[in-house]
C-alpha cells in the first residue's frame, strides 16, 4: 500500500494508515515529506524511537532533530530556528511540546510540508495506551489549517480507528471520505499458539531446540529476565536479559549484540523491542499473558518480518489468567492514592505550587518509595494513572549525551582567552576537536575523550566545563541516565487534584474488557488464531492460516478421521468386490458420515488408484 498512500499525501489528502510492526509505517511519511518543499513535523511518544529515526534520517544526509523532556531551552530555541530559516527537513516532537509557547509561536513562521502522527491510537481513549497530550494535536493542527496530516498506527479496532479520525479532525478527499489505508491483520508466515503449560521453562526449551535462530522471550517482571536468561545459558543457549532498570550503555551493548547475532535470544520485558529493525526473529515466546491484544500482536509481530516462517508462541496455566485479572483491579488504584503520591511527588522534586510546568526531574522509584514509605506496586500504577490524566510524564528509558554550546562570539572568546589565560589552551582544545559547530548548536561531546587529549582525570575537564558554564561562556550539559520525571503542568495542590472520576472507571471497564478478550483469545480451543485477531481488530476474517495451533489440531484430528473413513470404505467396497459398489450405495451406507470427509477420502482413494471406477460407474478395488 506504501505508494498508495504515498500518492495520497502528495495529493495533499490526510490519511490514516494501519500497518502492522514492520510492515514499512515510516517510509509512508518520510518519502512524500522528501518530495515536498518544507518541514514534516513527527509526533510521537516514543523518545528512544525518535531519537533512533534520526539518527537513521542523518546517516542518509537527511536533516533531522528532535525535541523532548530534558533538553536545555538554548538547545530547543536553535533547532526550531533551523526549521525556520535553516534545512531540517524532519523536526521530531513529543506530543506535550505541542502546546509550549516556544513551539507554537515558532511553527506559525515554520514552512510545514506534513504533520505525521505515528503511535495514532494514543490518541483514543478506547485506546490501550492513550496518551492525553495528544488530544491537543487537533488544536495545533490550527496552526497549519492547510498542512495534511497523515496518522500512523500498527494495532486499532473499529472504535479506535473512528477515534483518531475524529480526534484529529481529520478531513475527507474530494469523494467524502477520509482516506484510509488497512493492511491485513493476518501474517501469514506467522504461527500463532497458546500453550497450557505448568512446567514453562522446560517447554520454552524445547520450542528454543526445535526453532533455530534468533528470538525474543517476554515476561513479566525484570527479575524474571535474570532468572529465565540464566537458565537457558545453564541449558547451552546463547541468551542475554534486558530491562528498563538497565544503564543506556547496558542496553545498547546488549541490543547490539542481539541484532549481530551474538545473542541468540533475549529475555526481556516489554521495554524490548519498539523500533529495532531485526527481521530475521525466528520466534517470539511470551511466558506470561499479556494486558490486550494489541499488546500482544505488536510484540508476536516482531517475528518473521522478513517474511519468512516464524513462531509466536504464548505459555499460560490458569494462575496466569487469574493474577492478570487481579493486576486489571491493581492498576486502577483509588483516587485517595493518587493524591498521595502526587504529593510525594511535591516533595521529592521540591516544586512549589504553580511551578514546575515542562521542568524534568532525576527520578529513582526505589528511594521515592523508601523516603515517602509508600507500597512498590501500588506506586507504579498510581505513576501510570497520573500520566493518564495528564499531570507528568515519567520515562524510564532515558539517555541524554553530554551536550555543549559556546554563548560568546568569536571576537568574546578571544577577549575571555586573553583575560583567562589558564582556560586558554582548554578552549582551543574544544574548538579543536569539536569544531566552529560548537557556535551555533549543541554538540555531542565525551569528557573521556577530552580527558585524554587533556591529559587529565575526567573529574577535572568536568570541572573546568562546570566553570566555563557558570561564568555563561558555554552551556555545558552533563550526561543524564536516570529516569526523567517531567510536570505536564504547573505543579498543583494535591488535595484538590481535579481527577474524573468517572473516567477513572470508564478506564478500568475498559481495561476489563480488553484482559477478557485477551483471556478469550488464550483459551479458544479451536478457532483459528489469525482469525481471532482479525476479528478483534474489526477486519473480516479471512480463511483459516492453517498453521496455528488450532488449525494444526482440527488438520490431525481431519487425517484421523479420514484415516477410519478410508479404512471403513476400502472394507465396504472390498465386500461387494466383482460388481462394486454404486456412489449412491456408498452414500446411504456412510449416511451417519460427514459428507466432505467421505468425500475428500474417495477422491484421495482414487488419486492414489487405491479404487477405480468399472464401465457401469461403481467402484471397486484397485487390482
Amino acid at each position: 500500500m506504501q505508494e498508495d498512500i504515498i500518492n495520497t499525501v502528495l495529493e495533499r489528502h490526510d490519511a490514516l494508515v494501519l500497518m502492522p510492526t514492520g510492515g514499512g509505517k515510516s517510509l509512508c511519511f518520510q518519502v512524500p515529506a522528501l518530495a515536498l518543499r518544507g518541514v514534516c513535523i513527527v509526533v510521537t511518544p516514543l523518545i528512544a524511537l525518535m531519537k533512533d529515526q534520526v539518527e537513521q534520517l542523518r546517516r542518509r544526509g537527511i536533516p533531522a532533530a528532535a525535541i523532548y523532556s530534558g533538553m536545555h531551552y538554548r538547545e530547543i530555541d536553535t533547532i526550531l530556528d533551523n526549521c525556520i530559516y535553516g534545512n531540517t527537513k524532519f523536526l521530531y516532537l513529543s506530543p506535550e511540546r505541542l502546546r509550549t509557547e516556544i513551539v507554537i509561536e515558532r511553527v506559525k513562521l515554520m514552512p510545514v510540508c506534513l504533520l505525521a502522527v505515528d503511535e495514532a491510537h494514543c490518541i483514543s481513549q478506547w485506546g490501550y495506551d492513550f496518551r492525553p497530550p495528544y488530544l491537543k494535536i487537533a488544536e495545533f493542527r490550527e496552526l497549519i489549517p492547510d498542512t495534511p496530516v497523515i496518522a500512523l498506527t500498527a494495532s486499532a479496532t473499529p472504535d479506535v480507528q473512528t477515534d483518531i479520525v475524529d480526534k484529529l479532525a481529520m478531513r475527507p478527499a474530494n469523494d467524502g471520505q477520509v482516506r484510509i489505508f488497512r493492511q491485513t491483520f493476518a501474517r501469514p508466515n506467522l504461527s500463532y499458539s497458546a500453550v497450557l503449560e505448568e512446567n514453562k521453562e522446560e517447554r520454552l526449551l524445547k520450542i528454543l531446540n526445535n526453532v533455530p535462530g534468533s528470538g525474543i522471550v517476554y515476561v513479566r517482571s525484570r527479575r524474571q529476565t535474570q532468572q529465565v536468561a540464566q537458565l537457558l545459558q545453564g541449558a547451552g543457549v546463547a541468551a542475554d536479559f534486558y530491562h528498563a532498570g538497565l544503564t543506556t550503555q547496558q542496553r545498547a551493548d546488549k541490543q547490539d549484540a542481539w541484532i549481530q547475532d551474538q545473542i541468540r535470544v533475549m529475555v526481556a520485558t516489554n521495554a524490548f523491542g519498539m523500533g529495532i529493525d531485526k527481521p530475521d526473529v525466528r520466534v517470539v515466546v511470551h511466558l506470561n499473558v499479556p494486558d490486550s491484544l494489541e499488546a500482544y500482536y505488536q510484540e508476536a509481530g516482531r517475528a518473521g518480518r522478513d517474511g519468512q516462517k516464524a513462531y509466536a508462541v504464548m505459555l499460560y496455566t490458569p494462575a496466569d489468567l487469574d493474577s492478570l485479572r487481579f493486576r486489571t483491579e491493581q492498576m486502577h488504584q483509588p483516587v485517595a492514592m493518587l493524591r498521595r503520591v502526587y504529593q510525594a511527588l511535591a516533595n521529592y522534586t521540591a516544586v512549589p505550587l504553580g511551578g514546575g510546568e515542562f521542568a524534568s526531574y532525576d527520578f529513582d522509584m526505589g528511594a521515592f518509595t523508601a523516603t515517602f514509605s509508600l507500597p512498590a506496586q501500588e506506586t507504579h500504577y498510581a505513576l501510570q494513572q497520573l500520566q493518564l490524566e495528564g499531570l507528568i510524564q515519567l520515562n524510564e528509558q532515558y539517555f541524554h549525551p553530554s551536550r555543549l554550546t559556546i554563548l560568546l562570539d568569536n571576537r568574546q572568546l578571544y577577549e575571555f582567552q586573553v583575560m583567562n589565560p589558564k582556560l586558554d589552551p582548554f578552549l582551543k582544545l574544544l574548538l579543536r576537536m569539536y569544531g566552529g559547530e560548537l557556535f551555533t548548536d549543541f554538540v555531542t561531546i565525551q569528557e573521556s575523550a577530552l580527558a585524554r587529549a587533556y591529559m587529565l582525570n575526567q573529574s577535572e575537564i568536568e570541572a573546568m566545563l562546570t566553570q566555563l558554564h557558570q561564568r555563561n561562556v558555554v552551556i555545558y550539559e552533563k550526561q543524564k541516565d536516570k529516569p526523567q520525571l517531567t510536570y505536564l503542568t504547573p505543579r498543583l495542590d494535591a488535595p484538590t487534584l481535579p481527577i474524573d472520576i468517572a473516567e477513572l472507571n470508564r478506564r478500568k471497564e475498559l481495561a476489563q474488557r480488553k484482559v477478557q478478550a485477551a483471556i478469550l483469545y488464550t483459551e479458544h480451543p479451536t478457532q483459528c488464531r489469525t482469525r481471532l485477531l482479525q476479528a478483534y481488530f474489526g477486519e473480516k476474517p479471512g480463511d483459516a492460516c492453517g498453521i496455528c495451533d488450532n488449525c494444526i489440531k482440527k488438520k490431525k484430528s481431519a487425517d484421523r478421521a479420514t484415516s477410519v473413513v478410508r479404512e471403513q470404505v476400502r472394507d465396504y467396497v472390498a465386500l461387494a468386490n466383482g460388481p462394486g459398489v454404486s456412489p449412491k450405495q456408498l452414500s446411504h451406507y456412510f449416511a451417519q458420515t460427514d459428507a466432505d470427509t467421505l468425500a475428500q477420502t474417495v477422491q484421495q482413494m482414487l488419486a492414489e488408484e487405491e479404487i477405480r471406477y468399472t464401465k457401469t460407474g461403481n467402484l471397486t478395488l484397485n487390482g
